[in-house]
């Protein structure tokens, strides 16, 4: 049973889930269709997703634009034309491996206000159609690449043993991670895609109050 005021689930969302299909699950578990959630997650990625049923989705609004944390690792010395493990890898053989004091001075030019393009292939709307679309048609969508002002207000490295970078990044609502693993393998000279990202925080939630799909009990 719904209660009236609806209900706000914490949810850590498996690999390979998109948003929309944590919401299926969701609208059949609870035998409801007023599910949304407050933020996409890509489907490679993890981590807190947050759901509401009910009268509680007119609290996603407010969620959307909540700073979040993401914990992140990305491949140093190759590129993908979708910034991330799904796209098309392309090595960049170089005898130059970047020392992690290197890598740190490159990521300080990343933290506070930056000016952010949008991936090649992302879901943001250009002549009436998602930029992914576009680009998978052939397309050179470079051009028409929206920039976003974006604030990162921490960006630390967890873990380096080249070519494995893991870091933390805490940044505003909109921000793509796996864009920022691009420019910082760009400025590094080397090239960097995303493997892996798990979101650990929204604004006030965390990760570790989350459920899994399976744990749920309606």
């Amino acid at each position: 049973m719904i209660p009236e005021e609806g209900i706000l689930l914490l949810i850590d969302k498996p690999v390979d889930f998109t948003s929309h299909d944590v919401v299926n699950v969701i609208r059949k578990k609870f035998n409801t269709r007023r599910v949304g959630h407050g933020g996409t997650l890509d489907p490679f990625a993890t981590g807190l997703l947050i759901v509401g049923i009910g009268r509680a989705t007119k609290k996603l609004t407010a969620v959307v634009g909540l700073d979040k944390t993401y914990e992140a690792i990305a491949t140093l010395g190759a590129t993908s034309d979708t910034y991330d493990l799904t796209g098309e890898i392309v090595a960049r053989p170089t005898s130059y491996i970047p020392s992690q004091e290197e890598i740190e001075k490159v990521m300080e030019s990343f933290r506070g206000s930056i000016e952010q393009k949008a991936p090649a292939y992302s879901a943001k709307k250009v002549k009436g159609k998602k930029l992914y679309e576009l680009a998978r048609a052939g397309e050179d969508v470079e051009h028409l690449r929206p920039t976003k002002k974006v604030e990162i207000t921490e960006l630390v490295i967890t873990d380096y043993n080249y070519p494995i970078l893991k870091f933390k990044v805490t940044c505003s609502s909109g921000t793509y991670i796996r864009s920022l693993a691009n420019d910082i393998g760009k400025k590094l000279g080397c090239g960097a895609y995303l493997t892996e990202l798990r979101r650990t925080r929204i604004g006030p939630y965390e990760l570790k109050d989350a459920k899994k799909l399976d744990e749920l009990i309606v």
